[in-house]
């Protein structure tokens, strides 16, 4: 039998536990949510800084004009600015390994191309995988190579040139801008699919190849759009097909290699990546934006008219093409034995 004081002080003891057994119910679940809100937290504010958007190449060429302007886009419409920071060196190696060491936050992403990820077939010992250390964001472009052949040479189409370069093997020299560059590649996967020996040779820069092109020094050539398109008109060379697998818009009259030889594709692309592991939240900002871009009029049409088709792919769809790209053209180097330089 309870008393009135020992009865008050129990129901005060049990009152006192409820209190601290709701406070510990309350601070644990508080703590639970902090800790599953913490990513989304973080990422809410993203961009709060600068945002840094690596280029491994030199100023001026296509890969640094096609990152300036989407990065000026993006600055005017997220409000914060993207910074292009060139690192070239070593066929993209350089910066490659900046952007897989740098901190996962979204605050460094780097413009890849085609030649980025076909090079690094090259290279030996990698300290970074294509297919692991970096989170797919989106291809921005694809731009065709254009098939160039010197008004002189009795060729006006890919099965014309199949039959003169298996009439005289070896007759045919064509011109790059450099060994392990597209412009090489594109030469040595015509030459494998279409079972035709060529001379590679390769130079120090695009300017070169064009001018030996006109003067019949050599045969054929692969040139971007912009390059090619001055020529074309002026009638110094003869555009016979375009490398991508369908026609270009920008060259719509000229066919595809691989309506000759299907399955045929060869671009010149485009796209950016972050290191892996950056928050899911911050890629598929990124996407979004990006992708929204490339819908404004002014970049469509500055890019388009420079012969690139505007793509805007999902990161999943993203990863699987920079994936098959560095397996395709690592076949490619191995088969014809290609060395660096």
């Amino acid at each position: 039998m309870m008393f009135g004081s020992d009865q008050k002080n129990t129901k005060s003891k049990e009152h006192h536990e409820e209190i601290v057994l709701t406070k510990v119910v309350t601070l644990s679940a508080l703590c639970f949510a902090v800790a599953w809100a913490g990513p989304t937290a973080a990422t809410s504010k993203y961009p709060a800084k600068p945002v840094r958007m690596i280029v491994p190449f030199v100023a001026g060429g296509g890969t640094d004009v096609v990152a300036r302007a989407v990065a000026q886009k993006l600055s005017d419409r997220i409000g914060q600015q993207f910074v292009v920071d060139n690192r070239p060196g070593a066929g993209g190696r350089i910066a490659m390994e900046m952007t897989a060491q740098a901190a996962p936050d979204g605050y460094t992403i780097t413009m890849i191309s085609g030649t980025t990820t076909a090079s690094s077939n090259l290279q030996k010992n990698l300290p970074y995988d294509f297919a692991k250390d970096f989170a797919p964001i989106t291809q921005v472009t694809e731009q065709p190579y254009v098939v160039l052949v010197p008004n002189a040479l009795p060729v006006k189409s890919i099965p014309e040139l199949i039959a003169l370069a298996k009439a005289k093997p070896n007759s045919l020299n064509y011109g790059s801008s450099g060994t392990g560059g597209m412009q090489h590649l594109a030469g040595t996967l015509l030459s494998q699919k279409a079972g035709i020996t060529m001379v590679h040779v390769p130079y120090k820069g695009g300017g070169q190849v064009i001018v030996d092109l006109v003067a019949g020094q050599i045969q054929l050539a692969f040139l971007n759009p912009l390059g090619a398109r001055p020529h074309i008109t002026a009638g110094r060379v003869r555009g016979i097909a375009v490398t991508t697998r369908k026609r270009a818009q920008a060259f719509p009259n000229l066919p595809a290699i691989a309506e000759t030889i299907p399955g045929f594709d060869v671009s010149n692309w485009y796209g950016l990546v972050a290191p892996a592991r950056t928050p899911q939240q911050v890629v598929q900002f990124l996407h979004q934006n990006v992708v929204a871009v490339l819908g404004d009029a002014d970049l469509r049409d500055r890019l388009e008219k420079e012969g690139s088709e505007l793509l805007g792919s999902t990161p999943k769809e993203f990863g699987r093409h920079i994936v098959n790209e560095v397996q395709m053209w690592g076949k490619v180097i191995r088969e014809a034995g290609i060395e660096a330089n």
